[in-house]
């Protein structure tokens, strides 16, 4: 048995120093559905349910062709429609900032949405959600939900609990 030079002979070895939220070895350790920040935002994952979900429609819109002779025109448009919000969920990143929601493509940030001008926000459908709907004083946005549905909504509760809609008390 070796020593190293600053270690007594005899004397047990001491563990190796316990990841902290700041090290790399703790963000390995981490949900790959969510990304924190040392700033406290934090990014959500991808979730390709809705976009396989629809490309799957328009394939099955094939199924049609019996009945109606327009069902591949259907099909094309439904599926390519598919394929797009495919490309979107892999390059398009929600974060949450501690005064906005940022979207991001890649590192480039597209657009800020200030919290202090949300007066709403839902998520369509809890047991499957497929749509993110929130109001600013200024505009509706409605999106297809592309990133983690339960991380996307306990995020929106925890920053924006008085404008849930649906959400429940919290213990």
């Amino acid at each position: 048995m070796t020593t190293a030079p600053d270690q007594v002979p005899g004397q047990v070895p001491a563990p190796d120093p316990v990841p902290t939220p700041a090290s790399p070895t703790a963000s390995s350790l981490a949900s790959p559905a969510l990304q924190v920040a040392a700033a406290g935002s934090c990014t959500l994952s991808p979730h390709y349910g809705v976009a396989l979900a629809v490309v799957i429609l328009g394939v099955g819109c094939l199924a049609l062709l019996p009945l109606w002779s327009g069902a591949p025109l259907l099909a094309l448009v439904v599926s390519a429609f598919g394929l797009f919000l495919l490309l979107q969920t892999a390059v398009l990143r929600l974060e949450f900032g501690a005064d906005a929601l940022l979207v991001r493509r890649q590192e480039q940030l597209l657009r800020r949405f200030p919290y202090s001008d949300w007066m709403g926000w839902r998520l369509f459908w809890p047991g499957l959600p497929a749509l993110f709907y929130f109001r600013e004083e200024r505009s509706i946005h409605l999106l297809p939900v592309l990133f983690d549905p339960g991380t996307l909504q306990s995020q929106l509760r925890q920053r924006l609990p008085h404008l849930a809609r649906d959400a429940a008390p919290q213990e």
